[in-house]
């Protein structure tokens, strides 16, 4: 039995319908679900991501077959693996990975992509450019992901670049734009909050109101 169809079978033996319908009615029923619950979900593919971290090599055609498939836990597993295969992922891999991120757009799995590509720019600072690039597009969830891409470095932080990505986000009216700017914000405030109080200040007649309030929590 190949990967696909063993994970399949398995997430439908575990399938909660009742579960299924909240959890698309909280997606706004724009997805279809078993019904698993994020630990329940994992430990059906946790040995396949032990095996595959073991091999060094991404598995693309499988993880085209889940993100084809219409229930989203086949999405949140294509994420989970490229997260655990994080150290092999190369700049080379982000057109593939962009391939997802189009697909089946929603926060859930934005949120999970915005990291693992951001994640290569520690190994291969061209990503640096590139988020440059996706801070301008079209397609606001590729911006989303720009403005969160640094989530989570503390030190690490590029603050030149986040100002740079954040300012081309100005003026937007999208909620997920908005709330995103306040986020990578936010979080950055944790580790350097007079950088971030300053940016408030400079920018604040700039901001949405939703960044403003995001940003400030801890500053």
């Amino acid at each position: 039995m190949d990967k696909y169809t063993e994970i399949k079978k398995k997430f439908s033996q575990r399938e909660n319908k009742e579960k299924a319908l909240k959890m698309s009615n909280y997606m706004r029923d724009l997805f279809t679900f078993y019904g698993l619950a994020t630990p329940q979900r994992r430990e059906v593919y946790k040995d396949l991501l032990k095996k595959e971290k073991k091999s060094k090599k991404v598995d693309w055609p499988f993880l085209d077959q889940c993100y084809e498939d219409e229930h989203r836990e086949f999405q949140y597993l294509v994420v989970d693996y490229l997260a655990a295969m994080q150290k092999f992922l190369t700049y080379d891999d982000v057109p593939k990975i962009k391939e997802y991120i189009k697909a089946k757009q929603w926060w859930d799995t934005i949120d999970g992509f915005d990291t693992i590509v951001g994640d290569i720019a520690l190994v291969d600072d061209r990503i640096n450019d590139l988020m440059l690039e996706w801070s301008k597009d079209d397609d606001f969830w590729i911006r989303r992901i720009a403005i969160d891409h640094q989530l989570c470095r503390k030190e690490k932080t590029d603050t030149k670049l986040l100002e740079q990505i954040i300012v081309n986000n100005f003026g937007s009216d999208e909620f997920f734009i908005n709330k995103a700017i306040g986020w990578s914000l936010r979080e950055y405030s944790k580790t350097n909050p007079e950088w971030v109080r300053d940016f408030l200040n400079r920018y604040r007649d700039q901001m949405d109101k939703l960044s403003i309030r995001e940003a400030s929590k801890y500053v």
